[in-house]
């Protein structure tokens, strides 16, 4: 999945406000408990500290029970990346958006394969859903190829 491969550009920073080393995979468990409790964020520098919490309000504010090990920060990664391409961004572009945005360091050229991997499974999708005459289903995925292929 593409957030396994989604890396922390200022690690650094965050094992010294954690105060113990964090491993840099960004959607590492280690690091979703971290920022959703035992970090003192006051005391990264201010950028750093807007990239942190963009981040937790944006992939950990949820309401499950075993929040922040839910799955749904991978999900609402995944999500955000796709709406970053819908929006027409390209791979470069996204990568510079998440780098801004979260800090979130990510090669563009696995942005261009998970696009490319989503195209075609939404091409699964619509094949099923032709097969099993759901038409609005088809429009949806065809709606979504287009944007992501443009």
């Amino acid at each position: 999945m593409i957030a396994s491969r989604a890396r922390f550009r200022y690690i650094k920073k965050l094992q010294r406000a954690a105060g113990y080393r964090l491993p840099d995979g960004a959607f590492h468990p280690a690091n979703l408990e971290a920022i959703s409790g035992s970090m003192n964020i006051d005391s990264l520098d201010p950028g750093t500290r807007d990239q942190v919490l963009r981040f937790f309000k944006d992939f950990l504010d949820c309401k499950c029970r075993d929040s922040p090990l839910c799955g749904c920060p991978e999900r609402k990664f995944v999500i955000c990346i796709l709406e970053l391409r819908e929006m027409g961004l390209d791979h470069k572009d996204i990568h510079r958006q998440l780098l801004d945005e979260y800090g979130i360091d990510l090669f563009p050229a696995d942005i261009l394969s998970f696009l490319e991997d989503s195209v075609h499974l939404l091409e699964a999708v619509r094949s099923v859903a032709n097969l099993a005459g759901q038409r609005e289903l088809v429009q949806l995925s065809d709606a979504h190829i287009k944007n992501i292929s443009r």
